[in-house]
């Protein structure tokens, strides 16, 4: 159960309620994450424009993005994380098959070698302490610029805030993404934890 609960619509301003919106026609709910950090209208609004100015600009493609954001948050545990990468996973084509494969991305002819150095350093970055090299950045730059490498690092680094707040806060899991999270991978033993 939440610590704390979510606003809801008639409890914030006209801007909360529009970006509340947006999430909704995009993603087919609002995060509850979001719903919650609006008890700070400031922190809430700042997390929606950093969200949207490293996930959605830029030019590494999108799938990539969540496929990151997805295995920073497998190696850091948080299950509700997990669960809203799998959805946008999903919602920006990768397979349920690529999605399940996550963890074997290395061996998995699903994924493209510049996918698997992006990935190894989503897991490797989502690790306590974090386990990234020289090398892991070594075989990056063999296949994105350096823009590009800032992109892949502000995705582990919004879900490193993203992880903690929603493991902290025990962030109640919304039906889509639970849907959609059992449908790929309930099979390899997802269960939504303590986000249920």
């Amino acid at each position: 159960m939440a610590h704390l609960r979510p606003l809801e619509n008639h409890e914030v301003d006209q801007e909360l309620r529009d970006m509340f919106a947006h999430y909704e026609k995009t993603r087919g709910f609002c995060p509850n994450s979001v719903k919650t950090m609006a008890r700070r209208p400031n922190i809430s609004k700042t997390f929606g424009k950093l969200n949207q100015v490293i996930l959605y600009e830029g030019t590494v493609p999108e799938e990539l993005k969540m496929l990151v954001a997805l295995a920073s948050s497998l190696a850091s545990g948080c299950r509700y994380c997990q669960s809203h990468m799998t959805n946008l996973s999903s919602i920006y084509k990768a397979s349920d098959e690529k999605i399940a494969a996550i963890w074997e991305f290395e061996t998995s002819d699903l994924f493209s070698d510049a996918e698997r150095a992006a990935i190894k350093v989503g897991l490797k970055a989502g690790t306590l302490p974090n386990d990234v090299t020289a090398e892991d950045f070594d075989e990056l730059k063999q296949h994105f610029d350096e823009g590009q490498i800032v992109e892949i690092v502000a995705t582990i680094a919004l879900f490193g805030y993203l992880n903690r707040w929603n493991d902290t806060m025990a962030t109640q899991l919304e039906e889509l993404p639970t849907q959609v999270t059992e449908r790929a991978v309930g099979h390899k033993g997802w269960e939504a934890g303590k986000h249920g």
